[in-house]
């Protein structure tokens, strides 16, 4: 009888001991800040570092989009001329290739301008100003003479102008490509080259130089 009293009270001493240890570790996890802190950083860094990674760009890919707007803005006046003016069917069906591949690409990256809280160009960025501070841009003097042409005399023009275009335009692709970080900007830049050089080859063989 005595020896069963005795594995009672062991048995309630390792129960009590048991016991103790755990409110201790419960407590000592709620009061050691650091591990507690740790604990919570980990357990919250993925989810809160998923939309910067998903949304992850740089310097560069902002002045490609800020660049690049107006540079198409620019090349989708050139096409509408054509539409008009051009002699030639060939440089009709350019134009509206171009106007149809560029179009939709300058409302993509205005959309990325504005989710990066970042002001899109205005309108009028497409202008003299942009003129002076891009690659490929034509002068205002040059979209005049564009303008008042027609016929073969404007063909020619619009080609001449639209190689030089092109070539400024893969240029800041090509620049997005090395230095820009948010992928689907370095993936336009990528097709903006493959695509534009193509047509540079095109127009000049339709200005003979080929």
């Amino acid at each position: 009888m005595t020896a069963h009293r005795s594995l009672i009270r062991r048995a309630a001493a390792v129960a009590a001991t048991a016991t103790a240890a755990a409110v201790l570790a419960a407590c000592g996890g709620g009061d050691d800040n650091p591990s507690g802190h740790d604990g919570h950083s980990r357990s919250a860094s993925p989810s809160a570092s998923a939309p910067a990674r998903q949304g992850e760009h740089n310097a560069a890919d902002v002045t490609f989009a800020k660049g690049m707007i107006p540079h198409h803005r620019q090349a989708v006046e050139m096409a509408e001329l054509a539409e008009t003016r051009a002699g030639s069917a060939e440089v009709k069906k350019l134009a509206a290739e171009i106007k149809k591949a560029q179009d939709p690409e300058i409302k993509t990256l205005s959309g990325w301008l504005t989710s990066w809280g970042e002001a899109v160009p205005e309108e009028e960025e497409s202008g003299e100003h942009a003129g002076h501070s891009m690659s490929g841009m034509m002068t205002p003097e040059e979209m005049d003479r564009l303008e008042k042409s027609s016929g073969k005399a404007f063909d020619t023009a619009f080609l001449e102008m639209m190689v030089k275009h092109h070539e400024g335009a893969v240029e800041m692709a090509e620049t997005e490509q090395s230095g820009g970080a948010y992928q689907p900007a370095k993936d336009m830049a990528g097709d903006i080259i493959t695509s534009q050089s193509a047509e540079i080859t095109r127009m000049n063989e339709l200005l003979g130089k080929s």
